[in-house]
């Protein structure tokens, strides 16, 4: 299987300080990778490379072969930031037809889209309420479902259960497994260790390092420990990734 992400030698320093240190990643298209890491680990540098939000500072990332940032690849990728970039005065319909123009969606499909994507994340009741009325758990939805609008190729979520009550969080990784099998590439950072076990391949990141890369049953053989939070602790990722949400 060819790779589809790669990303070689990435370095990254924020103020002199280096915030990744010699990061090489190669994810095949199709497949759920996860980037698993406690607060502060690099993810969201990370992700943001990938989108092409960020340069790195050396080292060079491909989507498709294309190298990042390319703005013919960034119309292809659906992003979800760990933080809601979402218009509170508007309604959740303005927001999504706002993010639909944006992504250049056909007019004629525009309507089409918002109801699917509303309806993906449980948010068909509330379409007509300004975001100013709607809960943590409903921005995050509300995200998720404007980056599912353009039926993106890869699909990036930086820690996008974080606030979800346990349910919504089963349904929203369904939906997941459900674009995976339609053929989307899908990133997710996290440091929940019961959601790094849905994904297909992990890397575990620590203090900008890559510590260790694999399925989380290979990380548990090659570890010889039972749980991933064993692992992650044997490939000397501390104490600090969580193994429940909070």
């Amino acid at each position: 299987m060819s790779s589809f992400i790669t990303m070689e030698s990435i370095q990254h320093s924020y103020n002199k300080e280096v915030v990744l240190k010699n990061v090489n990643l190669a994810i095949p298209e199709g497949q759920l990778f996860g980037l698993l890491g406690p607060s502060g680990s690099g993810k969201t540098t990370l992700v943001k490379m990938m989108i092409g939000l960020l340069t790195p500072s050396n080292g060079i990332i491909h989507i498709e072969n294309e190298q990042m940032p390319s703005f013919h690849q960034m119309q292809k990728i659906g992003y979800m930031a760990q933080s809601d970039a979402l218009y509170n005065e508007l309604t959740a319909r303005e927001n999504l037809l706002f993010f639909a123009s944006l992504y250049k969606i056909p007019k004629k499909l525009r309507k089409q889209r918002i109801t699917e994507a509303a309806s993906l994340v449980n948010l068909t009741e509330h379409l007509d309420k300004t975001l100013e009325k709607f809960s943590g758990g409903m921005k995050r939805r509300m995200s998720l479902a404007i980056a599912l609008l353009h039926h993106p190729k890869v699909l990036i979520l930086d820690e996008p259960t974080v606030g979800i009550d346990p349910v919504l969080r089963a349904s929203i990784w369904e939906e997941l497994r459900n674009k995976q099998k339609q053929g989307t590439t899908i990133i997710v950072t996290t440091h929940v260790m019961d959601e790094a076990e849905k994904c297909d391949n992990l890397a575990l990141l620590r203090d900008g390092y890559v510590i260790a890369q694999g399925s989380p049953d290979d990380l548990k053989a090659k570890s010889e420990t039972q749980s991933l939070e064993h692992a992650f602790l044997h490939f000397g990722g501390g104490s600090h990734a969580n193994s429940s949400n909070h």
